[in-house]
This record gives C-alpha cells, structure tokens and sequence, in this order.
C-alpha cells in the first residue's frame, strides 16, 4: 500500500502538467483556512449556488480545475475573488476521472489545512449544520484526534419528471430535488482499503435493479486534515494511507458522519447526460452514463411511495444515515 500511495502521488506530480494557471490568488489563503477542492466542466448554472453554500458554512477559499469547460463556468470562477482556477484540454479519463489533478492540487496547497473535496452538485449535511459552520465541525474533529470524516451520498430527486420543474441558475436545486430514498441501501467492507462500501438508494432501484453490483457506490470521504503524503486512491470514496479510511466505529459504536446530498437528478440531467455518453470519458467505459441514457428514453421520474422528504440533518440521523456520534 506504501508503494501504491507512491505511485499516486508521482502520477499527481506528472499530471500537473497538464494544469494550466488562470486565476491565482493563492497567496490569500490564510493558515486555518478551509479549502475546497473539485473539479467540473460546463457547470455554470449550478455555480452560484455551490459557491454561495460553502461560503456560507466557512469555506475560505477554493481550488478549481476547469475540464475545458465552453459554457462561460470557467470565466466565471475566476471573476470570483476567493477562487483560484486550473485549466486542462486534458483527457478526464487518463488522468482517473480529475483525481490526478486534485491530488497534485491537494499535495501542493492543502498541506495542514482540513480540504474539502466535492463535485459541483454535492452539498455537504453534518450534525447541526443548521447552526454551526463546518469549521466548527473540523474543530471538534482536531480536539479528537479525527483526521478524516465520512459521508455517504444521498441522491435527491424531484416529484414528477425530471423535466417539469426547470432549474434557475443560483437556485437552491433542493427546492425542486427534495425527495429521497430512505432506506434501499447495502454496506458491505472494503478489506483491501479497510473502508466500507455502501450503495443503493434510487439510482440502482431505477437504473441497475437487474444488476444492482454495479451500482455506483456512494460512501466518500470528503473532508479530510491534509497532509502532502495523503492521495485518493478512486474519486473521494478512499484514500491512502488506509487509516483514513476508518470513519465507522468498529467497536459497535457510531462515529460522527454525515451525508452528501446530490444535486444531479434535476432538469439539466438529460443533456448533460447525453454530452458526457458523446465524450466517453466516465468510469468503465461510461457504463453508468449508458444506464442513465437507456432510462432516459422515457421521461424520467424518480419518485416512488417509499419517497421521504427532506426535512433537515435531524431526520437522517433519525432515519440511521448519518449520526452525531458523540459530537454533543
């Protein structure tokens, strides 16, 4: 694992060539700062929003790698005075799906620093994230000793087809996404990387239900207290060393977590869908991206009686998809 860690990081040192420098404002990030890492392309719609999220729950700063964006998004980030931005014409498949160039991001500018790492239609829900920021959050995990925290994905969709609420750009995209699926979901351990290994929800209830192994996963440890030597291993889901990767209690206990409610089953769904089939640049020869097209043939709705709706951070604690631990 030492030797696989390595060659992570060599391969994140030989993708940085492939960034190209367009806005740097590195030098505003200050020592205690949050950072926020994540990689798009022709997101600007969903922009605002995103920026406007973590802003709000203490984001100091954030890194972008722009994947040739055409849509106006990169022009956009770095009109934003607390945005640094990365550009690449380079393959997002080559360099393992973004990670390569976060990693080299990560190693250069999140040495000591808690990193948050997310897609642009990832949000991320904590315990009494309604009153507290997340720095407040990183706080307790430092006075604990805890340099990793653990999230699963929570796909949010809206009532009806996908198609019938459009979204605004800068909307809060769970005003039209404010359903989910409140059970439906499988863990099983990750010997190999000792992290845990969760997936269900309504994306294979609708898209892989006569294969639901192949079913994205959606546990992911996006926030993490960097250090040069840490590298993703596959997307956020694990990291090396594998001691990052213990965010449950193996004891019996729960360890404090939280969740990434997701954002992509709204309107803008079917034609990003659709650009991402033409490129061909996703995981496993966009084998998801094909289930995702075959079902969008028909207008898609998610929405099944078993939905619940979002209420806040109490309900999934609640319902068993995060917990609080002993974070009081």
């Amino acid at each position: 694992m030492r030797l696989r860690r390595k060659r992570l990081v060599l391969r994140a040192l030989l993708k940085r060539r492939e960034l190209e420098l367009v806005a740097d404002r590195t030098d505003r990030i200050k020592l205690a700062d949050l950072l926020c890492f994540a990689t798009f392309r022709n997101e600007r719609p969903r922009l605002p929003y995103f920026l406007d999220y973590y802003r709000d729950r203490g984001v100091g700063h954030f890194l972008f790698v722009d994947n040739d964006s055409e849509d106006g998004s990169r022009e956009y980030v770095m009109g934003q005075p607390d945005c640094s931005v990365w550009t690449t014409h380079g393959s997002y498949k080559a360099s393992r799906f973004g990670v390569d160039w976060i990693n080299s991001l990560l190693m250069t500018y999140a040495d000591g620093h808690w990193a948050l790492t997310v897609d642009v239609d990832e949000f991320l829900v904590y315990p009494f994230c309604d009153t507290r920021p997340i720095p407040a959050l990183t706080d307790w995990l430092d006075a604990s000793s805890v340099k990793s925290f653990g999230t699963m994905i929570l796909d949010m969709y809206p009532k009806g087809n996908l198609s019938a609420q459009p979204y605004r750009e800068g909307q809060n995209p769970f005003e039209i996404a404010c359903w989910f699926d409140p059970g439906n979901y499988t863990i099983s351990r990750n010997w190999e990387f000792r992290n845990l290994w969760i997936q269900g929800g309504p994306r294979r209830r609708v898209f892989f239900a006569d294969q639901p192994k192949k079913a994205p996963a959606l546990n992911k440890i996006p926030l993490v207290r960097w250090q040069k030597r840490y590298a993703y291993a596959s997307s956020t889901h694990m990291l090396l060393p594998r001691g990052l990767n213990l965010v449950f209690d193996e004891s019996g206990g729960e360890k404090t977590s939280g969740v990434l409610m997701h954002a992509k089953f709204i309107d803008t769904f079917s034609a990003k869908t659709n650009e991402e089939i033409k490129r061909g640049q996703h995981y496993a020869d966009g084998v998801e991206y094909k289930a995702y097209h075959d079902g969008l043939q028909e207008d898609l709705a998610f929405w099944c009686k078993w939905s619940e709706r979002y209420i806040n951070w109490r309900q999934l604690e609640i319902l068993g998809l995060m917990s609080k631990g002993n974070w009081a």
